[in-house]
């Protein structure tokens, strides 16, 4: 099986560009109404760069926003001329109407959530025994696929800056993904816990690392592990779907 990912970018409840500048937004910890357009382009163009080294399926959509972010960029940089006070109130605000977007977005992904989890309690699904305050549990969440790849580009960043001459291209068809896919299963089985996500990441090489991603995201797709974070920034732990969450 090659490395080339057939994984798009279209998770459970999250799959598409507004998503990810919703999370970005969310990380930074800064209100919708104040968004710093040149750190959040620059971050943004950073998840897509790292989407296209791992070669995962980019809808289109995502390079209509990374083009928008840009010019949204490039007119905050440029150096301000003085406009017709008539001229002005009729020139709509890219960043206004950005923002307006992401909004509106916000309120339908609310509305959407609301129905699943009351959809989900009359089914009676998604249900598991609660989790006592001995045991440490928090207000688990289910990590994104963006939450997984900030996490990577932090790995990659660090192992970088360890090594300097760690490869940094990336040579396909190296290792077969079934291979390392089953690599964490047993690994994940020795840890009923969790195992935090760079514990998984054994590998030290650029190619090796970009393998194992590829391999979680494929049994996260497959719903055989599951991916969770507490809070931004914090650890990511990696189960087996079905295990008992609660933290050792």
């Amino acid at each position: 099986m090659s490395v080339k990912s057939e994984y798009h970018i279209k998770v459970e409840g999250f799959e598409g560009p507004m998503d990810l500048l919703l999370h970005l937004i969310q990380r930074l910890e800064i209100d919708i109404h104040d968004i710093p357009v040149a750190e959040i382009t620059d971050q943004y163009m950073e998840y897509i760069h790292t989407m296209n080294e791992l070669e995962l399926d980019i809808a289109s959509e995502y390079l209509v926003m990374a083009a928008t972010l840009l010019a949204m960029k490039s007119s905050t940089l440029l150096p301000e001329e003085p406009v017709d006070p008539e001229e002005f109130e009729s020139e709509e605000d890219p960043r206004e109407e950005l923002m307006e977007r992401l909004k509106e977005y916000r309120k339908f992904k609310y509305a959407a959530g609301q129905l699943k989890d009351r959809e989900a309690e009359d089914n009676e699904v998604y249900s598991r025994p609660p989790v006592s305050i001995e045991e440490g549990a928090g207000d688990d969440q289910q990590a994104t696929v963006f939450d997984m790849i900030g996490a990577l580009q932090r790995m990659f960043n660090k192992t970088a800056s360890l090594s300097p001459k760690m490869e940094t291209g990336v040579k396909r068809d190296e290792m077969p993904i079934q291979l390392t896919m089953d690599h964490i299963l047993q690994k994940i089985q020795k840890f009923p816990s969790g195992i935090t996500f760079e514990k998984l990441f054994s590998a030290r090489t650029r190619t090796e690392m970009v393998t194992t991603f590829l391999a979680l995201l494929e049994l996260v797709k497959d719903k055989q592990v599951s991916c969770r974070q507490d809070e931004h920034f914090e650890d990511l732990y990696i189960f087996k779907q079905g295990d008992n969450h609660g933290r050792e």
